[in-house]
């Protein structure tokens, strides 16, 4: 279900996100106005909604998906014994979740935000995905597997949404679209290597979030 939501939006504000020639709408289909000269490709906020009311957070699980033929295009450069399975999806896209819930959980939490498991007065919702995920080399423990270097270990898209633990009413958006090691200094890629990329990149959107909602709160 949320797939098929969030599709045909995303064709649009991604290739915006990507193209800097391209326009952002100024409002969204359901109603959120763009937010300008923001750190993040782009932001959306309800009219006259307020994010330093809320003093507890609820973290959904996070949706993860591949690119668009990522697999298909994998497997034709990889050696048999390389090859992913839909099974090695499956995994990657648990792990992926799951490690983004503990660092979003962690840096959050360090500010001493509370984090709860229902909505309520108070309550930030926070519905992420991560999107149109690509690894430039998965680690998929295959035996004798040999030491490979690349420029980037991968990239991915953050699509997250903020609601009201009260209402339900969806209040604010967030689109960014990252790189690993946009550098381009080659690296070697492992799980560790891959796991230790991604987390840095959760652990700047969780950081910014944190910010704002810091600045937010002290306002209030």
């Amino acid at each position: 279900m949320l797939k098929r939501i969030l599709v045909p939006m995303l064709v649009a504000l991604l290739a915006a996100c990507a193209n800097p020639q391209s326009k952002l709408p100024a409002v969204s289909s359901d109603g959120l106005h763009l937010v300008p000269d923001t750190t993040l490709a782009a932001v959306y906020l309800k009219p006259g909604a307020d994010l330093g009311q809320y003093d507890k957070i609820a973290l959904l699980e996070a949706y993860v998906s591949f690119a668009k033929n990522w697999q298909r295009n994998y497997n034709e450069e990889a050696t048999f014994e390389d090859q992913v399975s839909d099974k090695d999806m499956q995994k990657i896209r648990q792990n992926v979740a799951k490690q983004f819930g503990i660092e979003f959980t962690k840096v959050l939490t360090a500010d001493g935000r509370e984090f709860v498991t229902t909505g309520g007065t108070g309550v930030l919702i926070l519905r992420p995905a991560i999107i149109d995920l690509r690894i430039t080399a998965p680690d998929i423990m295959t035996p004798g597997m040999e030491t490979t270097f690349v420029a980037s270990t991968g990239s991915m898209t953050l699509y997250l949404e903020m609601l009201d633990g009260k209402t339900g009413d969806l209040i604010a958006r967030v689109i960014d679209p990252e790189a690993a090691n946009p550098g381009g200094v080659a690296e070697v890629a492992n799980s560790v290597t891959n796991t230790a990329d991604f987390d840095r990149i959760v652990e700047r959107w969780a950081q910014l979030l944190n910010a704002h909602l810091a600045r937010l709160t002290a306002k209030s």
